[in-house]
C-alpha cells in the first residue's frame, strides 16, 4: 500500500517483523493473550478515572469515524438503483469505482484529522500524568494541536491501510487468494500495526514523521514481545465486534431485501448498517483503544526509561495553525463535492456505467 516516503522504512519493516516467530504463531494459532491486555487495562482506566478527559478524547474519536462514516455512505445514494445493477455482473466499475474509492479516501482523511488530534490528547495526559502535571481537555488540546500535521499525516495513512484491510476480509465472489496469501497478508497488516506501535507516543512528545518512524523502529526491536501480545489481544477484541457487526447485517440485508434486486437497496443497507457498525466502533473508542494507546505510552516510557532518555512536554508549544486551515479547506471542499456534485459533473459520472 501507499505510504508517505518518510513512513518507508517501517513499511519496510513490516516484511521483517511479519516473519518474527511470536507473529506467526498469535496468526496460525490464534494465540490471543486477552489476561495481559486485561492486566494493562488496570493502569489505562485508574489513568481513566483521575483524568477523565481521556473517555472524551475517545468519544470524540468515536463521532469522527461515525461521521466519515456516513459521509461516505451518501455517495451510495447518488448512483441510480439501474448503475447498481448493471455494475454487479462486472468485475470493475471504471470510473465509477475510481469516484467511490477517491472518495472513501477523503471521508478517511476528514475522520483522520480529529483522531489524530485526540489520540494525541490520550498519549498527552499519560505523559502529564508521568511528570506530575495537571491534565485538562484545553492543556492536552494545546501540546497536541503543534503536532497536527504528523498526527494526521499518520493517522490518515494507518486508517486507510487499515480500511483497505477491513475491505479486503469481506467475504466476495471473485476472491481467488489461497489461505496461505490471505495467512500472509495477514501478517504484513499485524507487521505494520507492530511496527508503528512507538509512531504515537514519539509524535506526542515533539518528534516529526521520520525520527518518529526511526524511534518507532528502536521502540520495537526492544518490546517486540510484549507489543505483539498487546497488538494481538487488542486486535481479537477488534474482531469479536467486528464478526459481531456483520452478524448484525445479515437480518438487516435480509429485512431489506423487498426482491426488487441489489440496486435499490444496497445504499440503503449500508447505511442502516451504520447502527452496528457504530455501536462496534463506541466501545472500542471509549474502551478498547485507550487501553491500547496507554499501555503503548506507559511502554514507551519504560523504553525512554532504559536508554536514559528524559523528555519533557514543553510548557509553552508553538500554534499549528496551518494544518486547521488545511482541515478546514478540506471539509469545505467535501460540501462542495456534496452539495453541488450535479454543476461538478459527478452525478453524470455516477449515473453512467
Amino acid at each position: 500500500p501507499w505510504v508517505p516516503k518518510i513512513m518507508k522504512p517501517v513499511l519496510t519493516m513490516r516484511r521483517e517483523l511479519a516473519a518474527l516467530p511470536d507473529l506467526q504463531k498469535k496468526l496460525a494459532n490464534k494465540e490471543t493473550e486477552y489476561s495481559d491486555f486485561t492486566s494493562k487495562a488496570g493502569y489505562a482506566l485508574s489513568l481513566g478515572l483521575k483524568e477523565k478527559e481521556i473517555f472524551f478524547f475517545g468519544g470524540m474519536q468515536w463521532l469522527a469515524v461515525a461521521i466519515a462514516y456516513l459521509l461516505w455512505t451518501q455517495m451510495l445514494f447518488w448512483i441510480p438503483p439501474e448503475v447498481w445493477e448493471a455494475l454487479s455482473d462486472q468485475d470493475g466499475a471504471g470510473p465509477i469505482d475510481l469516484a467511490l474509492t477517491a472518495w472513501a479516501f477523503v471521508c478517511v482523511g476528514v475522520a483522520a484529522f480529529p483522531i489524530g488530534i485526540f489520540s494525541g490528547c490520550m498519549g498527552v495526559t499519560h505523559f502529564l500524568h508521568k511528570q506530575g502535571r495537571a491534565s485538562t481537555v484545553a492543556m492536552c488540546l494545546k501540546l497536541s494541536l503543534p503536532n497536527a500535521w504528523p498526527l494526521w499525516a499518520f493517522h490518515w495513512t494507518d486508517g486507510w491501510i487499515t480500511v483497505r484491510q477491513i475491505m479486503n476480509r469481506l467475504p466476495r465472489d471473485n476472491d481467488t487468494r489461497s489461505p496461505a496469501q490471505k495467512l500472509y497478508e495477514e501478517a504484513l497488516y499485524y507487521a505494520w500495526k507492530v511496527g508503528i506501535a512507538g509512531v504515537l507516543p514519539s509524535m506526542v512528545l515533539g518528534k516529526g514523521m521520520i525520527e518518529s518512524g526511526k524511534e518507532s523502529i528502536a521502540f520495537v526491536r526492544q518490546h517486540a514481545k510484549e507489543i505483539i501480545k498487546l497488538r494481538a489481544a487488542y486486535s481479537g477484541y477488534c474482531w469479536i465486534l467486528g464478526v459481531l457487526a456483520y452478524v448484525a447485517g445479515i437480518p438487516l440485508m435480509m429485512y431489506l431485501d423487498d426482491g426488487t434486486g441489489m440496486g435499490n437497496n444496497i445504499a440503503m443497507f449500508y447505511f442502516y448498517m451504520a447502527v452496528p457498525i457504530c455501536f462496534a466502533v463506541g466501545l472500542i473508542m471509549f474502551f478498547l483503544r485507550p487501553i491500547y494507546l496507554l499501555s503503548l505510552c506507559n511502554l514507551y516510557s519504560d523504553y525512554l526509561k532504559a536508554n536514559n532518555k528524559t523528555v519533557q512536554l514543553p510548557d509553552n508549544p508553538p500554534r499549528a495553525i496551518s494544518a486547521l486551515v488545511v482541515f478546514a479547506i478540506l471539509c469545505i471542499a467535501v460540501l462542495v463535492v456534496f452539495y453541488f456534485r450535479e454543476a461538478i459533473g459527478l452525478a453524470e459520472i455516477l449515473s453512467t456505467v
